[in-house]
C-alpha cells in the first residue's frame, strides 16, 4: 500500500514547469492544478462537477461526497509528451493517464484544449471515460463483462456541453476510422466476459468502437428497448456472459449486423439533460503560496509514484525549496514524503513533525509520518512494542480526517505486519476503507483475503469478481482471477455436499 511505482520522473522537465505559477481550482469532488490561467481553468472544473451531476442524474444515484483527500486529483502538464514520460508510457498516441487509488486517485492530462479534429481523441475525452468507470465503480459492486464496462465509458465520455444544456452520449467520432479500419472483433467473442482480452493476434482490434456501439444501439435503439436491463437480470441470477447476451438480445449474428447498421446511420440519438436541472457545489480558484508552486513539480512526481533512484535524484531538490520556505506546511508535507521515498525514516518524521506543528491538519504529513514509523518497526529498528505507536498515529491522521481510506488501511496492515488476528475494529475499518476507494485494487484484495479466512467465501467472490474482470489491469487482476475461480469451485464444493 505504501510503495507505489507508477511513473518516471525527469529532472529535465524542471525547466518548463519549475517557476510556474501554480493554481489550484478545488470543487466537491476534484481538485485541479494547473499552471494555465483562471479563465480555461474554472470552466474545466465546472465541466467536471457538471458531468458528475449528470451522471447522477441518469442513474438517480447521489454518491457521498468523498473527503477532500479521496477527490480525483487532476495534474494539467505542459503536453501530451510530459503525460506520457510521467506514465512511463511508450504509446505514442497517449493523451492521458489515470490512476484509481485509495486517497490518492491521479489523472494526468495536457494543457486544455479540445481535439483538433473530431475524429481525434481528445484528452478531457479520455478523462470523462477514465472517470465513468470510477462513478461506476461507486454504484455497484458486481462485475459485468469488459464490453459492458468499456460501452459504458465510451457511451458516456461523449459528452457536449451548451449554454442551456448537456449532450449524453453523443456519437464517437473518435472511434470511427477504428470501426471502419481496425480488425473486427466477432460478435461472440466480443461478448465473453472478458472479450478475449490479451488473444489479438494481429494487433489493434476495434473492441473499444464495437463496444461503444453496442452499449449505444442496446441504449437508444428503440427496437432494443429494455433488453440491457434484461441482459443485466440474467447476469444477476448467474447466467454466463453469452447465455445472458443470447437471451436478452435474441440471435447474435442479427445483434450484429444491427449493429453495424446502427452506427453507419447519419444521425443517432443522445440525451439531452436541461443545465438548470444540475446543482453542483462551489468551485474555488486559488493561487499555490510561492513554496507549493516551487515545490509542486516534485509533489506530482512524488504522488504519481517513484522508484527508489528517481526518489533519490528528486531528493536534493526537494531539500532546497523546503530550505526556501522553512515555514510552509505544504512544502514540508511534500519533502516528508520525498524523505520517505528516498527511504529516510528519520528525515521523513522530522519534516513531518515540523509541518504538523504549523498545521495540526496537515494530512499528508500525518501520514507520512504513520509509513515512516510503520518501516521503523516492520524492520526492528523500533520494538515490537511500538506497533501501538503506528496505530495510534493512523488513528490521529483518521481523526484528521475520518473517510480517509489509507489511514483505515494501514491500520489494519500494522496488525498483519506484526503477526497479529487484526481487531474487529481493524476489520471493519478496512470494509469501510473498499467502500470510499472500491476502485482500489490493492484494498479490495486485501478485503477479500479476510472475507475468505472468515469463511465469507459468497461475499469474497463477489469482492474478487469485479478485480478479477476490472478493466485496469494490474498486478492483482490474474491472481483474483485464479483466486476467485477456487473460491468458486469450494462454494460449488460446499453446495454438493450440503444435505439434499
Amino acid at each position: 500500500m505504501r510503495r507505489f511505482a507508477f511513473a518516471c520522473c525527469s529532472l529535465l522537465l524542471f525547466v518548463s514547469t519549475a517557476n510556474a505559477e501554480w493554481l489550484e481550482a478545488s470543487s466537491d469532488h476534484f481538485v485541479i492544478y494547473s499552471d494555465q490561467s483562471e479563465k480555461s481553468l474554472r470552466p474545466f472544473a465546472e465541466r467536471l462537477e457538471l458531468f458528475h451531476a449528470v451522471m447522477a442524474q441518469v442513474f438517480q444515484k447521489q454518491l457521498t461526497k468523498p473527503s477532500p483527500s479521496n477527490r480525483v486529483t487532476i495534474y494539467v502538464v505542459s503536453n501530451a509528451a510530459e503525460v506520457r514520460e510521467l506514465a512511463r508510457a511508450n504509446n505514442q498516441y497517449l493523451a492521458g493517464v489515470y490512476f484509481p487509488r485509495a486517497g490518492s486517485t491521479i489523472a494526468l492530462i495536457p494543457q486544455l484544449k479540445g481535439a483538433t479534429s473530431k475524429l481525434q481523441l481528445s484528452p478531457e475525452t479520455i478523462l470523462y471515460h477514465e472517470y465513468a468507470h470510477h462513478f461506476m465503480a461507486g454504484m455497484t459492486v458486481r462485475a459485468y463483462p469488459r464490453w459492458f464496462v468499456e460501452g459504458f465509458a465510451e457511451l458516456f465520455s461523449g459528452v457536449r456541453f451548451r449554454s442551456g444544456n448537456i449532450g449524453l452520449g453523443m456519437p464517437a467520432n473518435h472511434r470511427a476510422l477504428e470501426l471502419v479500419n481496425a480488425r473486427r472483433v466477432p460478435i461472440r467473442q466480443l461478448l465473453t466476459f472478458d472479450g478475449s482480452a490479451g488473444d489479438s493476434k494481429s494487433g489493434y482490434d476495434a473492441f473499444y468502437g464495437e463496444s461503444w456501439a453496442l452499449f449505444h444501439c442496446l441504449w437508444f435503439a428503440p427496437e432494443r428497448a429494455g433488453q440491457l436491463k434484461k441482459y443485466q437480470d440474467l447476469l444477476a441470477q448467474g447466467d454466463s456472459a453469452l447465455e445472458a447476451a443470447e437471451g436478452a438480445f435474441g440471435d447474435l449474428d442479427t445483434l450484429e449486423n444491427d449493429v453495424r447498421a446502427y452506427w453507419k446511420r447519419r444521425l443517432l440519438s443522445y440525451l439531452v439533460i436541461d443545465r438548470n436541472t444540475l446543482m453542483i457545489g462551489p468551485i474555488n480558484v486559488s493561487k499555490l503560496s510561492p513554496g507549493a508552486a516551487e515545490i509542486m513539480p516534485i509533489a506530482m512526481r512524488s504522488n504519481i509514484g517513484v522508484t527508489q533512484e528517481e526518489a533519490l535524484a528528486l531528493l536534493p531538490e526537494a531539500q532546497r525549496v523546503a530550505a526556501r520556505y522553512p515555514d510552509d506546511a505544504a512544502v514540508l508535507a511534500a519533502l516528508a514524503k520525498a524523505e520517505f521515498d528516498a527511504g529516510n525514516d528519520d528525515a521523513t518524521i522530522a519534516a513531518a513533525d515540523r509541518a504538523i506543528a504549523i498545521d495540526p491538519k496537515q494530512i499528508n504529513a500525518s501520514i507520512q509520518k504513520g509509513y515512516a514509523l510503520f518501516h521503523k518497526v516492520e524492520t526492528g529498528v523500533f520494538p515490537t512494542e511500538s506497533w501501538l505507536d503506528v496505530r495510534n498515529q493512523f488513528a490521529k491522521a483518521n481523526r484528521i480526517e475520518n473517510d480517509h481510506p489509507i489511514p483505515l488501511v494501514e491500520f489494519y496492515l500494522s496488525y498483519l505486519a506484526q503477526g497479529e488476528q487484526p481487531t474487529k475494529n481493524a476489520i471493519d475499518g478496512l470494509a469501510w476503507a473498499m467502500q470510499l476507494a472500491p476502485f482500489d485494487s490493492s484494498v479490495r484484495w486485501l478485503v477479500a483475503q479476510e472475507l475468505i479466512s472468515d469463511n465469507r467465501l459468497a461475499d469474497a467472490a463477489q469482492t474478487l469478481a469485479s478485480l478479477a474482470y476490472s478493466p485496469h489491469r494490474n498486478e492483482n487482476t490474474d491472481k483474483a482471477l485464479k483466486l476467485l475461480k477456487d473460491v468458486e469451485a469450494r462454494i460449488a464444493a460446499a453446495r454438493e455436499s450440503s444435505p439434499k
